[in-house]
Protein backbone atom coordinates (compact mmCIF):
# COMPACT_ATOMS: atom_id res chain seq x y z
CA UNK A 1 0.00 0.00 0.00
CA UNK A 2 1.23 3.28 -0.92
CA UNK A 3 1.45 6.40 0.68
CA UNK A 4 -1.57 9.48 -0.33
CA UNK A 5 0.77 10.60 -2.37
CA UNK A 6 1.12 7.37 -4.35
CA UNK A 7 4.78 7.61 -2.82
CA UNK A 8 6.52 5.06 -1.28
CA UNK A 9 7.10 6.14 2.30
CA UNK A 10 9.45 5.46 5.28
CA UNK A 11 10.11 7.52 8.54
CA UNK A 12 12.90 6.92 10.58
CA UNK A 13 12.78 7.04 14.19
CA UNK A 14 14.89 7.86 17.29
CA UNK A 15 14.74 9.06 20.74
CA UNK A 16 15.89 12.28 20.00
CA UNK A 17 16.04 12.61 15.47
CA UNK A 18 19.62 14.14 16.37
CA UNK A 19 22.13 11.00 15.73
CA UNK A 20 20.52 7.51 14.19
CA UNK A 21 17.14 8.77 12.34
CA UNK A 22 19.07 11.59 10.67
CA UNK A 23 21.84 9.54 9.88
CA UNK A 24 19.62 6.62 8.20
CA UNK A 25 17.07 9.71 6.74
CA UNK A 26 20.36 10.45 4.98
CA UNK A 27 21.66 7.32 3.91
CA UNK A 28 18.03 6.08 2.56
CA UNK A 29 17.75 9.17 0.71
CA UNK A 30 21.51 9.35 -0.56
CA UNK A 31 20.68 4.98 -1.94
CA UNK A 32 17.58 6.10 -3.54
CA UNK A 33 18.72 8.74 -5.38
CA UNK A 34 21.70 6.87 -6.68
CA UNK A 35 19.10 4.78 -8.31
CA UNK A 36 16.94 7.52 -9.79
CA UNK A 37 13.99 6.60 -7.52
CA UNK A 38 13.77 10.10 -5.39
CA UNK A 39 10.31 10.84 -6.84
CA UNK A 40 9.20 7.55 -5.52
CA UNK A 41 9.61 7.93 -1.99
CA UNK A 42 8.66 10.23 1.01
CA UNK A 43 11.28 10.11 3.46
CA UNK A 44 11.63 11.80 7.07
CA UNK A 45 13.06 11.15 10.42
CA UNK A 46 11.42 11.92 13.59
CA UNK A 47 12.04 11.63 17.62
CA UNK A 48 9.95 10.00 20.35
CA UNK A 49 10.20 13.34 22.72
CA UNK A 50 10.42 16.67 22.15
CA UNK A 51 13.70 18.00 23.67
CA UNK A 52 15.72 18.93 20.23
CA UNK A 53 12.74 20.03 18.34
CA UNK A 54 13.37 22.52 15.67
CA UNK A 55 17.10 22.03 16.01
CA UNK A 56 19.21 20.58 13.71
CA UNK A 57 21.35 16.99 14.13
CA UNK A 58 24.28 16.95 15.86
CA UNK A 59 27.13 18.14 15.05
CA UNK A 60 29.45 14.20 15.13
CA UNK A 61 26.42 13.36 13.32
CA UNK A 62 26.43 16.12 10.12
CA UNK A 63 30.58 15.82 10.21
CA UNK A 64 29.87 12.02 9.62
CA UNK A 65 27.48 12.34 6.54
CA UNK A 66 29.19 15.23 5.44
CA UNK A 67 32.76 13.28 5.41
CA UNK A 68 30.95 10.34 3.10
CA UNK A 69 29.63 12.82 1.25
CA UNK A 70 26.04 12.63 2.16
CA UNK A 71 23.85 15.73 2.11
CA UNK A 72 21.73 16.61 4.94
CA UNK A 73 19.57 19.29 5.99
CA UNK A 74 16.78 17.99 8.21
CA UNK A 75 15.31 20.09 11.05
CA UNK A 76 14.58 17.71 14.51
CA UNK A 77 10.75 17.27 14.84
CA UNK A 78 8.77 14.90 16.57
CA UNK A 79 6.42 12.32 15.42
CA UNK A 80 2.90 13.07 15.23
CA UNK A 81 -0.13 10.68 15.17
CA UNK A 82 -0.40 11.40 11.69
CA UNK A 83 2.89 9.72 10.58
CA UNK A 84 1.15 6.37 11.33
CA UNK A 85 -1.50 6.81 8.38
CA UNK A 86 0.90 9.26 5.97
CA UNK A 87 3.74 6.83 6.21
CA UNK A 88 4.13 2.74 5.68
CA UNK A 89 6.88 2.30 7.26
CA UNK A 90 8.17 3.93 10.39
CA UNK A 91 11.57 2.36 11.58
CA UNK A 92 12.77 2.22 15.07
CA UNK A 93 16.75 2.20 15.76
CA UNK A 94 16.18 0.20 19.16
CA UNK A 95 13.44 -1.59 21.38
CA UNK A 96 12.89 1.35 23.41
CA UNK A 97 12.45 2.97 20.27
CA UNK A 98 9.52 0.43 19.03
CA UNK A 99 7.93 0.79 22.34
CA UNK A 100 7.40 4.32 22.79
CA UNK A 101 6.05 4.15 18.85
CA UNK A 102 3.67 1.70 19.89
CA UNK A 103 2.58 3.58 22.96
CA UNK A 104 1.73 6.23 20.65
CA UNK A 105 0.13 4.41 18.10
CA UNK A 106 -3.38 6.21 16.88
CA UNK A 107 -6.36 4.02 15.90
CA UNK A 108 -6.45 3.87 12.53
CA UNK A 109 -2.70 3.58 11.94
CA UNK A 110 -1.89 1.92 8.50
CA UNK A 111 1.95 2.01 9.73
CA UNK A 112 4.30 -0.75 9.55
CA UNK A 113 6.27 -0.34 12.65
CA UNK A 114 9.65 -1.97 13.05
CA UNK A 115 13.13 -2.27 13.92
CA UNK A 116 15.43 -0.94 10.99
CA UNK A 117 17.80 -3.11 12.09
CA UNK A 118 15.52 -6.46 11.34
CA UNK A 119 16.96 -5.57 7.95
CA UNK A 120 20.85 -5.50 8.77
CA UNK A 121 22.69 -8.47 6.94
CA UNK A 122 24.78 -9.05 9.72
CA UNK A 123 21.98 -9.60 12.34
CA UNK A 124 22.69 -6.47 14.46
CA UNK A 125 19.02 -5.54 15.63
CA UNK A 126 19.73 -2.72 17.42
CA UNK A 127 20.87 0.52 16.38
CA UNK A 128 23.09 1.65 19.41
CA UNK A 129 22.46 5.83 20.40
CA UNK A 130 25.98 7.11 19.91
CA UNK A 131 25.36 10.08 21.79
CA UNK A 132 27.60 9.61 24.56
CA UNK A 133 30.32 8.30 22.14
CA UNK A 134 33.00 9.31 20.13
CA UNK A 135 33.35 9.88 16.46
CA UNK A 136 33.89 5.86 16.05
CA UNK A 137 30.51 5.03 17.35
CA UNK A 138 28.79 7.56 14.91
CA UNK A 139 30.30 5.65 12.16
CA UNK A 140 29.56 2.60 13.59
CA UNK A 141 25.96 3.52 13.28
CA UNK A 142 26.41 5.24 9.40
CA UNK A 143 27.50 1.72 8.58
CA UNK A 144 25.24 -0.07 10.14
CA UNK A 145 22.39 2.43 8.64
CA UNK A 146 24.22 1.65 5.25
CA UNK A 147 23.32 -2.11 5.46
CA UNK A 148 19.60 -1.87 6.94
CA UNK A 149 18.49 0.78 4.47
CA UNK A 150 20.50 -0.99 1.23
CA UNK A 151 18.60 -4.49 2.78
CA UNK A 152 15.31 -2.47 3.38
CA UNK A 153 15.31 -0.44 -0.13
CA UNK A 154 16.07 -4.21 -1.94
CA UNK A 155 13.05 -6.18 0.06
CA UNK A 156 10.28 -3.26 -0.85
Amino acid sequence: MAAKSGKKSVLFVCLGNICRSPIAEAVFTHLVREKGQLDQWEINSAATIDMHVGNRADPRTRACLQKHSVPYGHIVRQVTEEDFTKFQYILGMDHNNISNLKNMLPAGSTATVKLLGSYDPQGKEVIEDPYYGEDSDFERVYQQCVRCCTAFLETV
